[in-house]
Protein backbone atom coordinates (compact mmCIF):
# COMPACT_ATOMS: atom_id res chain seq x y z
CA UNK A 1 0.00 0.00 0.00
CA UNK A 2 1.40 3.42 -0.98
CA UNK A 3 1.49 6.20 1.59
CA UNK A 4 -0.86 8.09 0.74
CA UNK A 5 -3.54 5.50 0.49
CA UNK A 6 -2.63 4.55 4.09
CA UNK A 7 -2.61 7.66 5.62
CA UNK A 8 -6.63 8.02 4.25
CA UNK A 9 -7.65 4.80 5.42
CA UNK A 10 -6.01 5.44 9.04
CA UNK A 11 -8.14 9.36 8.89
CA UNK A 12 -11.05 7.53 7.96
CA UNK A 13 -11.00 5.66 11.06
CA UNK A 14 -10.35 8.39 13.65
CA UNK A 15 -12.35 10.42 15.49
CA UNK A 16 -10.11 13.27 15.49
CA UNK A 17 -6.85 13.40 14.38
CA UNK A 18 -4.67 12.60 17.34
CA UNK A 19 -1.91 10.29 18.13
CA UNK A 20 -1.74 9.01 21.47
CA UNK A 21 2.15 9.76 21.85
CA UNK A 22 4.17 6.70 23.39
CA UNK A 23 5.15 7.59 27.13
CA UNK A 24 7.89 5.68 28.98
CA UNK A 25 6.32 3.79 32.12
CA UNK A 26 2.63 4.94 31.38
CA UNK A 27 1.78 4.08 28.09
CA UNK A 28 0.10 -0.05 28.52
CA UNK A 29 -1.84 -1.81 26.48
CA UNK A 30 -5.09 -1.19 28.04
CA UNK A 31 -4.20 2.52 27.11
CA UNK A 32 -3.38 1.50 23.36
CA UNK A 33 -7.03 -0.61 23.20
CA UNK A 34 -8.85 2.36 24.68
CA UNK A 35 -7.75 5.43 22.74
CA UNK A 36 -8.33 3.03 19.81
CA UNK A 37 -11.69 2.40 20.55
CA UNK A 38 -12.09 6.11 21.60
CA UNK A 39 -11.56 6.79 17.58
CA UNK A 40 -7.21 8.00 18.16
CA UNK A 41 -3.96 6.28 17.52
CA UNK A 42 -2.71 4.82 20.53
CA UNK A 43 1.06 3.96 21.15
CA UNK A 44 3.05 2.22 23.67
CA UNK A 45 7.15 2.20 23.88
CA UNK A 46 8.61 -1.12 23.13
CA UNK A 47 10.70 -0.87 25.94
CA UNK A 48 7.99 -0.50 28.33
CA UNK A 49 7.91 -4.06 28.13
CA UNK A 50 10.85 -5.14 30.27
CA UNK A 51 11.01 -8.34 28.46
CA UNK A 52 11.09 -9.70 25.22
CA UNK A 53 8.38 -11.95 26.37
CA UNK A 54 5.87 -9.31 28.32
CA UNK A 55 6.39 -7.41 24.59
CA UNK A 56 5.07 -10.23 22.08
CA UNK A 57 2.19 -11.12 24.92
CA UNK A 58 1.29 -7.58 24.81
CA UNK A 59 1.23 -7.10 20.48
CA UNK A 60 -0.95 -10.42 20.69
CA UNK A 61 -3.79 -8.97 23.00
CA UNK A 62 -3.78 -5.61 21.80
CA UNK A 63 -4.00 -7.20 18.23
CA UNK A 64 -6.56 -9.91 18.81
CA UNK A 65 -8.54 -7.40 21.66
CA UNK A 66 -8.55 -4.78 18.11
CA UNK A 67 -9.57 -7.76 15.83
CA UNK A 68 -12.99 -8.38 18.08
CA UNK A 69 -13.97 -4.75 18.73
CA UNK A 70 -13.74 -4.43 14.90
CA UNK A 71 -15.73 -7.27 14.78
CA UNK A 72 -18.56 -6.82 16.99
CA UNK A 73 -18.32 -2.92 15.83
CA UNK A 74 -18.55 -2.78 12.27
CA UNK A 75 -20.05 0.55 12.14
CA UNK A 76 -17.71 2.30 14.63
CA UNK A 77 -14.57 4.28 14.24
CA UNK A 78 -11.42 2.35 15.20
CA UNK A 79 -8.27 3.56 14.87
CA UNK A 80 -5.37 1.82 13.93
CA UNK A 81 -2.18 1.12 16.69
CA UNK A 82 1.21 1.81 16.57
CA UNK A 83 4.79 0.82 18.72
CA UNK A 84 7.52 3.34 19.45
CA UNK A 85 11.06 0.99 18.65
CA UNK A 86 14.43 2.65 19.55
CA UNK A 87 16.34 2.24 16.68
CA UNK A 88 19.89 2.94 18.46
CA UNK A 89 21.81 0.25 18.55
CA UNK A 90 22.37 0.49 22.12
CA UNK A 91 18.93 -0.92 21.90
CA UNK A 92 19.78 -4.52 23.42
CA UNK A 93 17.00 -5.86 22.18
CA UNK A 94 16.68 -4.15 18.50
CA UNK A 95 16.93 -7.75 17.03
CA UNK A 96 13.95 -9.42 18.92
CA UNK A 97 12.14 -6.42 18.78
CA UNK A 98 12.34 -5.73 15.41
CA UNK A 99 11.72 -9.68 14.77
CA UNK A 100 8.15 -9.17 16.75
CA UNK A 101 7.36 -6.21 14.33
CA UNK A 102 7.59 -8.29 11.41
CA UNK A 103 5.44 -10.79 13.28
CA UNK A 104 2.59 -8.77 14.56
CA UNK A 105 2.63 -5.80 12.09
CA UNK A 106 1.25 -2.75 13.69
CA UNK A 107 -0.25 -0.46 11.12
CA UNK A 108 2.10 2.35 12.69
CA UNK A 109 5.87 2.45 13.83
CA UNK A 110 7.51 5.18 15.19
CA UNK A 111 11.42 4.94 15.57
CA UNK A 112 13.72 7.28 17.70
CA UNK A 113 16.97 7.54 18.10
CA UNK A 114 18.66 6.14 15.07
CA UNK A 115 18.18 4.80 11.34
CA UNK A 116 14.68 4.34 10.37
CA UNK A 117 15.47 2.06 7.13
CA UNK A 118 15.41 -1.81 8.53
CA UNK A 119 12.40 -0.76 10.01
CA UNK A 120 10.85 0.76 7.31
CA UNK A 121 11.96 -1.94 4.81
CA UNK A 122 9.83 -4.51 6.70
CA UNK A 123 6.75 -2.18 7.68
CA UNK A 124 6.37 -1.37 3.93
CA UNK A 125 5.72 -5.45 3.43
CA UNK A 126 3.08 -5.43 5.52
CA UNK A 127 1.51 -2.11 4.72
CA UNK A 128 2.83 -0.83 7.41
CA UNK A 129 3.53 3.49 7.80
CA UNK A 130 6.64 4.62 9.65
CA UNK A 131 7.14 7.70 11.33
CA UNK A 132 10.46 9.32 13.02
CA UNK A 133 10.21 11.28 15.72
CA UNK A 134 12.86 14.78 15.00
CA UNK A 135 13.80 17.69 17.44
CA UNK A 136 15.29 19.94 14.49
CA UNK A 137 15.54 20.13 10.68
CA UNK A 138 18.88 17.86 10.47
CA UNK A 139 17.36 14.99 11.73
CA UNK A 140 13.68 15.33 10.09
CA UNK A 141 15.97 15.90 6.28
CA UNK A 142 18.34 12.44 7.87
CA UNK A 143 14.91 10.20 8.70
CA UNK A 144 13.68 11.17 5.12
CA UNK A 145 16.37 10.33 2.98
CA UNK A 146 16.30 6.89 5.41
CA UNK A 147 12.66 6.46 4.00
CA UNK A 148 10.39 7.21 6.93
CA UNK A 149 7.18 7.66 5.68
CA UNK A 150 6.26 10.67 8.01
CA UNK A 151 7.72 12.76 10.71
CA UNK A 152 6.98 13.32 14.32
CA UNK A 153 8.07 16.76 14.88
CA UNK A 154 8.57 17.04 18.57
CA UNK A 155 8.71 20.89 19.18
CA UNK A 156 9.08 22.93 22.28
CA UNK A 157 7.19 22.66 24.51
CA UNK A 158 6.34 18.40 24.61
CA UNK A 159 6.78 16.19 27.25
CA UNK A 160 9.34 14.47 28.11
CA UNK A 161 12.27 14.59 25.57
CA UNK A 162 11.59 17.36 23.86
CA UNK A 163 13.08 19.88 20.89
CA UNK A 164 13.81 24.08 21.46
CA UNK A 165 12.45 24.85 17.85
CA UNK A 166 8.63 26.38 17.80
CA UNK A 167 5.91 24.35 16.68
CA UNK A 168 4.96 26.66 13.61
CA UNK A 169 8.22 27.72 12.70
CA UNK A 170 9.10 24.12 12.95
CA UNK A 171 6.19 22.86 11.30
CA UNK A 172 6.77 26.00 8.10
CA UNK A 173 10.48 25.20 7.51
CA UNK A 174 10.11 21.34 7.62
CA UNK A 175 6.98 21.63 4.95
CA UNK A 176 9.25 23.45 2.66
CA UNK A 177 10.88 20.78 1.69
CA UNK A 178 8.54 17.76 2.51
CA UNK A 179 4.82 16.98 1.82
CA UNK A 180 4.49 13.85 3.38
CA UNK A 181 2.56 12.91 6.68
CA UNK A 182 3.51 15.09 9.76
CA UNK A 183 2.49 14.62 13.39
CA UNK A 184 2.87 18.08 15.46
CA UNK A 185 4.16 17.51 19.00
CA UNK A 186 4.23 20.87 21.08
CA UNK A 187 2.39 21.80 24.63
CA UNK A 188 -0.90 20.81 22.88
CA UNK A 189 -4.11 19.25 25.38
CA UNK A 190 -7.72 21.31 23.66
CA UNK A 191 -9.03 20.48 20.43
CA UNK A 192 -8.74 23.69 19.17
CA UNK A 193 -4.74 22.64 19.29
CA UNK A 194 -6.05 20.50 17.12
CA UNK A 195 -7.28 22.72 14.74
CA UNK A 196 -4.65 25.24 14.58
CA UNK A 197 -2.08 22.56 13.55
CA UNK A 198 -4.39 21.75 10.94
CA UNK A 199 -4.55 25.29 9.56
CA UNK A 200 -0.64 25.25 9.60
CA UNK A 201 -0.26 22.42 7.74
CA UNK A 202 0.08 19.00 10.27
CA UNK A 203 -1.88 15.89 9.15
CA UNK A 204 -1.91 15.10 12.78
CA UNK A 205 -1.33 15.78 16.71
CA UNK A 206 1.29 14.12 19.47
CA UNK A 207 -0.82 14.36 22.99
CA UNK A 208 0.80 12.81 25.79
CA UNK A 209 0.46 14.65 28.98
CA UNK A 210 -3.33 15.09 28.38
CA UNK A 211 -3.31 11.53 28.51
CA UNK A 212 -1.36 10.95 31.68
CA UNK A 213 -3.97 11.13 33.99
CA UNK A 214 -6.40 9.09 32.26
CA UNK A 215 -7.78 6.20 34.44
CA UNK A 216 -6.37 3.17 32.28
CA UNK A 217 -3.10 5.34 32.71
CA UNK A 218 0.24 3.25 34.81
CA UNK A 219 0.74 6.81 36.09
CA UNK A 220 1.02 6.58 39.92
CA UNK A 221 -2.17 8.71 41.59
CA UNK A 222 0.24 10.76 43.16
CA UNK A 223 1.31 11.52 39.22
CA UNK A 224 -1.87 12.09 37.93
CA UNK A 225 -2.87 14.08 40.95
CA UNK A 226 0.28 16.32 40.36
CA UNK A 227 -0.77 16.73 36.40
CA UNK A 228 -3.88 18.09 37.28
CA UNK A 229 -2.85 20.34 39.85
CA UNK A 230 0.05 22.12 38.13
CA UNK A 231 0.40 24.73 35.26
CA UNK A 232 2.85 25.93 32.74
CA UNK A 233 5.39 27.38 35.53
CA UNK A 234 5.38 24.16 37.80
CA UNK A 235 7.60 22.73 33.80
CA UNK A 236 11.35 22.88 33.72
CA UNK A 237 13.48 22.14 30.68
CA UNK A 238 16.91 20.21 31.96
CA UNK A 239 19.00 17.97 30.97
CA UNK A 240 19.85 17.30 34.85
CA UNK A 241 18.27 13.57 34.88
CA UNK A 242 18.82 11.92 31.62
CA UNK A 243 21.45 13.96 29.79
CA UNK A 244 19.35 15.14 27.30
CA UNK A 245 16.76 18.16 28.08
CA UNK A 246 13.92 17.05 29.10
CA UNK A 247 10.34 18.62 30.74
CA UNK A 248 10.05 17.70 34.02
CA UNK A 249 7.15 18.74 36.99
CA UNK A 250 9.10 20.75 39.34
CA UNK A 251 6.71 19.50 41.94
CA UNK A 252 8.04 16.22 41.47
CA UNK A 253 12.14 17.15 42.05
CA UNK A 254 11.10 18.87 44.70
CA UNK A 255 9.65 16.02 46.24
CA UNK A 256 12.76 13.53 45.25
CA UNK A 257 14.44 16.20 47.48
CA UNK A 258 16.46 18.15 44.60
CA UNK A 259 16.51 21.72 44.36
CA UNK A 260 15.25 22.59 40.91
CA UNK A 261 16.57 26.21 40.80
CA UNK A 262 19.99 24.33 41.73
CA UNK A 263 20.49 21.02 38.98
CA UNK A 264 23.70 19.43 39.09
CA UNK A 265 24.60 17.99 35.68
CA UNK A 266 23.37 14.06 35.33
CA UNK A 267 26.87 12.75 36.11
CA UNK A 268 26.65 14.70 39.54
CA UNK A 269 23.51 13.72 40.91
CA UNK A 270 23.45 10.95 43.62
CA UNK A 271 20.33 9.64 43.94
CA UNK A 272 21.90 7.11 46.41
CA UNK A 273 23.19 9.55 48.49
CA UNK A 274 19.39 12.13 48.87
CA UNK A 275 16.81 11.39 51.63
CA UNK A 276 14.78 9.29 49.27
CA UNK A 277 14.78 6.66 46.71
CA UNK A 278 13.75 8.55 43.88
CA UNK A 279 14.42 7.91 40.68
CA UNK A 280 14.26 9.78 37.05
CA UNK A 281 11.01 8.81 35.21
CA UNK A 282 10.12 6.86 37.72
CA UNK A 283 9.62 9.21 40.58
CA UNK A 284 10.97 12.47 38.61
CA UNK A 285 7.81 12.79 36.31
CA UNK A 286 7.58 14.14 32.20
CA UNK A 287 4.99 16.60 31.44
CA UNK A 288 4.69 19.13 28.46
CA UNK A 289 3.90 22.66 28.54
CA UNK A 290 0.22 21.86 27.58
CA UNK A 291 -0.53 21.12 31.23
CA UNK A 292 -2.51 24.00 32.35
CA UNK A 293 -6.04 23.37 31.15
CA UNK A 294 -6.00 19.73 32.41
CA UNK A 295 -8.08 19.71 35.57
CA UNK A 296 -9.31 16.04 36.88
CA UNK A 297 -8.65 12.44 35.99
CA UNK A 298 -11.14 11.10 33.63
CA UNK A 299 -11.18 7.96 31.20
CA UNK A 300 -9.34 8.15 27.45
CA UNK A 301 -12.74 7.77 26.48
CA UNK A 302 -13.87 11.04 28.13
CA UNK A 303 -10.82 12.92 27.01
CA UNK A 304 -11.59 12.25 23.75
CA UNK A 305 -15.13 13.65 23.89
CA UNK A 306 -13.98 16.73 25.81
CA UNK A 307 -11.13 17.15 22.69
CA UNK A 308 -13.77 16.84 19.96
CA UNK A 309 -16.58 19.24 21.52
CA UNK A 310 -13.88 21.77 21.61
CA UNK A 311 -12.51 20.95 18.52
CA UNK A 312 -15.92 21.49 17.02
CA UNK A 313 -16.40 24.75 18.70
CA UNK A 314 -13.23 26.04 17.27
CA UNK A 315 -14.77 25.49 13.94
CA UNK A 316 -17.67 27.21 14.75
CA UNK A 317 -15.77 30.26 16.35
CA UNK A 318 -13.59 30.50 12.78
CA UNK A 319 -17.08 30.52 11.14
CA UNK A 320 -18.71 33.11 13.53
CA UNK A 321 -15.90 35.19 13.23
CA UNK A 322 -15.63 35.26 9.68
CA UNK A 323 -19.46 36.03 9.92
CA UNK A 324 -19.22 39.27 11.46
CA UNK A 325 -16.08 40.47 9.22
CA UNK A 326 -18.26 39.33 6.50
CA UNK A 327 -20.92 42.07 7.87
Amino acid sequence: MKTNEAIQEMKASMRLPIVMAPMFLVSSPKMVTEACAAGIVGTFPALNARTKEILEHWMEQITNELEEMKKDNPNKKIAPWGINFITHRSNKRYTEDLQLIEKYKPPIVITSLGDPSPVVKIAHEYGGIVFSDVIDIKFAKKAIAKGADGLVLVASGAGGHAGQLNPISFLHEVRSFFLGPVILAGGMSKGEDILASEVLGADFVYMGTRFIPSKESEASQDYKQMIVDSAIEDIIYTDAFSGVHANYLIPSITKAGLDPTNLKPKQEIDFNKLQTEAKAWKDIWGAGQGIGPIKEIQTISEIVDELETSYEKGIRNIKQRNAVYMK
